[in-house]
This record gives structure tokens, C-alpha cells and sequence, in this order.
């Protein structure tokens, strides 16, 4: 038996006893797809398993997560920080080997994955990012940006409308160094992929501008390592479709059986007799030596690169000093951008925003972003900075298309190639398309601005579908998603400013209709999610909470509620930022004595776990007709007169 199918042979007894051990797992693809990704690891893989953060590597995306033990094993294999002892702890409590990839967690990984689909567009983002790098930063002779990055997906991926989405746009942009391996066992958890899907995947991908390499023989390394390197060629983003048996060389093999399955000790050791393998978690030292060469040849190449980075440093100064600060984030001013966009106020919240990001474009030349086709409605996009595409990629607005789906998941990657400032916007009635992605990025705590415009009720004519009325509450309960409503360009920009210092997601909700001017906001007040915008001289018996184009209805209701009560009125822009702020400064802001009242065009009872017990909710519980925005609001009862009958019925029931 030659040296690499020993090492194949290995593999596979290693990651099919990952998942007996810790009997849970999905055994068909860590055994079916064994000899692609060996192939990918030992011959093209460009890491360092010593800094595998170094910036010139290979990006590489599990987006079938499921094959966790697999890459988990490849990775001990290789020399990363994955010892076999934590293969023996797969799927535990708290283990460096989680069931499905997570970012920072485990040495190596690129992207938390796991949702079928998401790191197809995932790795779509990380090769947008990798061309604006080599764009912008290599010159004749120094190709300080230039690598490949790699995604591996299944049937499963492929059916997910994300991953389509993307992969159209991706072929549109022609991402020559994006290359997909593709998993194609015909089998998924149901039973045979022909049940649901009988499409000719490489006419699909031809036609969205791919190239298409197909291997036969997916269990052949030669086949597997030759297509590899035939698509690095290729001057299109590539799809290599290699035909794979699930769970081959088990008795179950080619069936949906052992999809998420793991071998019983039986199984398992009639498993490891055909592969001629007697030891349990173990690697024979011919096995580690062979892949370690392939270790210690990507340390070289690391050095190499250093080393071409020094000279690089000395012939072109400018572009290593921009190379060295383009990633910095600490030198932003918000106050700047405060300053130059106040003239705005007045306006909408969109167009607010709208100058503002322009403002921090000028800062940061890691900002990038686009819409999903809704640019000149949700206006988020940046001033005479180019748009993106495969003739100019120094464009900073992307043109998604009309893909929210494929947007959100991308835009993650862009910030998970290497400290991007990222942003993407459509409409508030739209955002559901992208929570899967909106949640992904909350997991691994991704620093993307989310601009979702067109609000509230005032949306008008559009009608009851395009009414945001429960998307505000949905992208609250996304655990680990800061939202912020603003009712200025000050409490904007601490958004922008909460997003990128504290390292976390957030979702700008902003207004289509101009707001008025409000005096008294406060920049230092948004920062803590809430604040006090109107004071009563008296203790206060009434406290209006709103957020938004509602704080200055909260004003305005203030002004009758004040003949005959002592009233407050607080700007909370976010509720998940106020919770975390010190019990005092809540009970300031919100003491428990008084009657508050939380008032905002949504069905979003959120508000109510930190607003004291005596409390009420003053939304909105049923869709409207189409009509004039102001119509709309005030049929829903969005007026102060209404408004305050409600609250003096309220105070009168007590």
C-alpha cells in the first residue's frame, strides 16, 4: 500500500471512529468525500498551521458543515491545533471540536458553518475581498495578495437558494480564484437526491458564467489533486463536481442510511479491518511525516511571502504603509462624522444615513457594501466611490441584485476575510430573507452595518405586504444583534460607533419620511441604548419610551399629558444595548415608581423586559390598507390624540 492511501485509509478510520465515539455525527460524508479534501489539504492548501492567520492564505469554507469530523481530522493531521485527543472529545460540551465548525473555537476555521448553503455565499464574500486586496496592493513583481479561496458543499448546499443566489452573482463577477468542490454523492437525508432534484448541475453552472470540471472518480486522489489544479487556471470561478459514494466501504454505503449515522463498534471495526487499520486514534509516523511536509512547505511559503513583504516595504513605501493601516479602525472619528452631517437633520433617516456613510468611507478604505437592487430607495450607498464589478474592482458599492439572501451571507464573508467594514440594506419588510445570515454573523459577533429602511406604517401606498410590522421584533430576538431605531444623526452615528468598537452586528432601522428636528438629543445617551430626552421638574409619574420617528409623537404627547401629570420622555434607539447597562443608570432612566409607556409602530413586546412591571405596549396588532403614509398611521391610531386617550385610560384604570 503506497504512502497516500495509507494516509487516506487513516483518515477515514480516524474520522468514522470521531463519530462512533462520540455517537453522534454524520459518518457517509466524512468517509465519502475522504480523498477530495486529503487531495486539497496535502497538494494546494496554502497555510500555515503555525499562524493560520497569516493574511496571504488560502480561505477555505466547510459550507457542508456536517463534515466536521472530516476537516476536524485533516486539520490534526496537518499540524494545526487540533490534538486527537480533542477528536476524542467531538460533539462534547465545550470541546475545540464542536458538531459543526465555529469561528474562534477551533484553530483553522475560517467560518462558522452548518445551515446548508450559508458558506457557499460566505466563500463568495471572502473571494470579493481577496480581489480588492490584490487590486489595490500588488504591483509588477510583488504579488503581496494571491491565493484561492475554497469551499466545500454538497447536494444540500446546492439545492439552498442562498448558495444559487450567490454562485449567479459569483459567475457575474467572474471570481476566478473562487473554487467550489462539490461533494456529489446523489444522496440526502431523505433518500436519493432524484426524489427532489434532477437538474443538470453543470449546464446550471455554465450557464451562471462558471467553469465546470467534472471527476468521475471522486475516490481517486490523482483524479481529485489533478482537477484541483487544472481550476486554479481557470480565468472563471470554478465548480468541480466530483462523484463520490456516501459511506463508501461500509455496508450501508450509497444510501441515505448512513448519512447521519455512526458505525456501531461492530461497524466500526469491520470498517477499519478493510482499510487495514488496526490502532484507535492514531497516526503511524510515515502517515504524519508525509502530511507534515506539506505542513512545513506552507511554513516556508509563509517566509517567503514575509520576506517579500520586507522588500515590498522598501520599493513601494506607500502602498506597504496603506497595506499596513488599511485594516485600522481606531483612528475613525465619529465626532467628525457628526459634525459634517448635521446639516442634514431634518431629513429622512435613509438620507441621513446615507451622507453619513459617505463620511465614514472617507475614513475607512475597508469599507465596503451594497443593496439588494434597492440602492436609490434605501440610499445606502457611498458617494463617488465606483461600484464593484469584474472591471473595477477598487468599486466600493456592490450591486447584490435582487438576492437578500445571498447579500447577508456574502457581506459575512467580506468581514470575515480580514477585518472589512461591511454593510448591506434593503427594505425592513425584506429583512426576513436574511435572518439565517443575520444570525450567523451574530454568532461570530461580525462588526456589519445592516441598514433596513422604509420602517413603519408610513410606508403607504406599498400596502400591507410591504408593512414592517413584526421585522423589528424578529431581528431583536436574534441573540447577540444590536438594533438601532434612530430618531437623529446623532443617535446614528452611535450606531455606527457601538458596531464597530464593541466588535458586534447591528440592524439600523431608518426611516423612509423626513423626521422633525428634536432638541436635546444626546450622542453619550445613545451609546447607552437610552436616555432621557425631556425631564419633568417633578418626580415623574408617566415615562414615554419610544424609538425612532415615534420619539417626537412621544413629544408631542408630552406636551398635552403634562397638564395634568409630571412626565419623561426617553430616546431608547436600542433595547439590547440599554439592558446591558448598570441596574442605576436603569432605574434612572426608567424608575420604577412611574407608569411607562413603550410606544413604536411594531408588534415587538421586547421593550417590556426592561421597562419596569407597570407597564404598557402602544403598537401595533393588525395589518393596514394601502394608502397615504400619514393616512395609515393615523387609521392605526399613530396620533396624539389617540396616543393620549390610551395613556389616560390606562392611568384612570389603576
Amino acid at each position: 500500500m503506497n504512502i497516500v492511501q495509507k494516509s487516506i485509509n487513516y483518515l477515514r478510520a480516524i474520522s468514522a471512529e470521531t463519530i462512533s465515539n462520540a455517537k453522534s455525527g454524520h459518518t457517509g460524508v466524512a468517509i465519502g468525500a475522504s480523498s477530495i479534501l486529503f487531495a486539497f489539504f496535502k497538494d494546494h492548501y496554502n497555510f500555515d498551521a503555525s499562524d493560520s492567520d497569516f493574511l496571504n492564505r488560502d480561505r477555505f469554507v466547510l459550507s457542508a458543515g456536517h463534515a466536521s469530523a472530516l476537516y476536524y481530522t485533516l486539520l490534526s493531521m496537518f499540524g494545526f491545533d487540533v490534538s486527537l485527543q480533542d477528536l476524542k472529545e467531538f460533539r462534547t460540551y465545550g470541546s475545540k471540536t464542536p458538531g459543526h465548525p465555529e469561528y474562534r473555537v477551533t484553530d483553522g476555521v475560517e467560518v462558522s458553518t452548518g445551515p446548508l448553503g450559508q458558506g457557499v455565499a460566505n466563500a463568495v464574500g471572502m473571494a470579493i475581498a481577496e480581489s480588492i486586496m490584490e487590486e489595490r496592493f500588488n504591483t509588477v513583481g510583488f504579488n503581496i495578495i494571491n491565493h484561492h479561496t475554497y469551499c466545500f458543499a454538497g447536494d444540500g448546499c446546492l439545492m439552498e437558494g442562498v448558495a444559487q443566489e450567490a454562485c449567479s452573482l459569483a459567475g457575474a463577477l467572474k471570481l476566478k480564484k473562487l473554487i467550489l468542490l462539490y461533494d456529489s454523492n446523489n444522496v440526502t437525508i431523505d433518500g436519493p437526491l432524484n426524489l427532489a432534484n434532477k437538474e443538470n448541475v453543470g449546464k446550471k453552472f455554465r450557464a451562471m458564467g462558471w467553469n465546470v470540471i467534472k471527476v468521475a472518480d471522486g475516490n481517486s486522489y490523482g483524479s481529485c489533486t489533478r482537477a484541483i489544479a487544472r481550476a486554479k487556471k481557470s480565468s472563471k470561478p470554478t465548480i468541480i463536481i466530483f462523484k463520490t459514494t456516501i459511506g463508501i466501504g461500509t455496508d450501508k454505503e450509497g444510501t441515505s442510511a448512513v448519512h447521519g449515522a455512526y458505525l456501531t463498534s461492530a461497524e466500526l471495526q469491520a470498517f477499519k479491518e478493510k482499510l487495514k487499520v488496526k490502532e484507535s486514534f492514531y497516526i503511524p509516523s510515515d502517515v504524519r511525516e508525509y502530511c507534515m511536509a506539506t505542513t512545513r512547505r506552507g511554513k516556508l511559503n509563509h517566509e517567503k511571502w514575509n520576506q517579500m513583504l520586507a522588500m515590498y516595504s522598501s520599493t513601494h513605501p506607500e502602498l506597504y504603509k496603506s497595506l499596513m493601516a488599511f485594516f485600522d479602525k481606531r483612528k475613525i472619528n465619529f465626532e467628525r462624522i457628526i459634525k459634517n452631517i448635521a446639516k442634514y437633520d431634518g431629513q429622512s433617516m435613509r438620507k441621513i444615513n446615507h451622507y453619513a456613510l459617505s463620511e465614514l468611507a472617507y475614513q475607512c478604505p475597508q469599507l465596503i457594501g451594497g443593496t439588494a437592487d434597492v440602492a436609490p430607495s434605501s440610499l445606502a450607498y457611498i458617494d463617488n466611490a465606483g461600484n464593484y464589478s469584474y472591471g473595477y474592482k477598487r468599486g466600493k458599492n456592490i450591486h447584490y441584485g435582487v438576492r437578500e439572501h445571498a447579500m447577508g451571507a456574502i457581506s459575512n464573508g467580506i468581514s470575515l476575510y480580514e477585518d472589512f467594514i461591511t454593510f448591506d440594506s434593503t427594505f425592513l419588510a425584506f429583512s426576513n430573507y436574511m435572518i439565517p445570515a443575520l444570525r450567523m454573523r451574530a454568532m461570530m459577533r461580525l462588526p456589519i452595518l445592516s441598514f433596513f429602511t422604509h420602517d413603519s406604517l408610513k410606508v403607504g401606498q406599498d400596502g400591507p405586504s410591504h408593512q414592517p410590522i413584526e421585522q423589528i421584533g424578529q431581528l431583536r430576538s436574534i441573540i447577540g444583534n444590536v438594533v438601532y431605531r434612530p430618531c437623529d444623526y446623532k443617535e446614528l452615528v452611535a450606531g455606527y460607533e457601538y458596531c464597530i468598537k464593541n466588535i458586534m452586528p447591528v440592524s439600523f432601522i431608518l426611516s423612509r419620511q423626513d423626521l422633525p428636528h428634536i432638541e436635546k438629543t444626546f450622542y453619550d445617551g445613545a451609546l447607552m441604548g437610552g436616555y432621557i430626552l425631556e425631564e419633568s421638574k417633578e418626580k415623574p409619574e408617566v415615562v414615554l419610551v419610544a424609538s425612532g420617528s415615534e420619539v417626537s409623537l412621544a413629544l408631542e404627547a408630552q406636551k398635552e399629558l403634562s397638564k395634568k401629570h409630571s412626565v419623561n420622555v426617553v430616546s431608547m434607539p436600542s433595547i439590547e444595548v440599554f439592558e446591558k447597562q448598570p441596574s442605576a443608570y436603569k432605574a434612572k432612566i426608567l424608575p420604577k415608581e412611574a407608569t411607562c409607556f413603550y410606544i413604536e409602530m411594531s408588534n415587538d413586546t421586547k421593550a417590556l423586559k426592561v421597562l419596569p412591571k407597570n407597564s404598557y405596549l402602544y403598537g401595533v396588532d393588525k395589518y393596514e390598507h394601502s394608502g397615504n403614509g400619514d393616512v395609515v398611521a393615523e387609521k392605526a391610531g399613530f396620533t396624539v390624540k389617540a396616543l393620549v386617550k390610551f395613556i389616560e385610560n390606562k392611568l384612570n384604570a389603576k
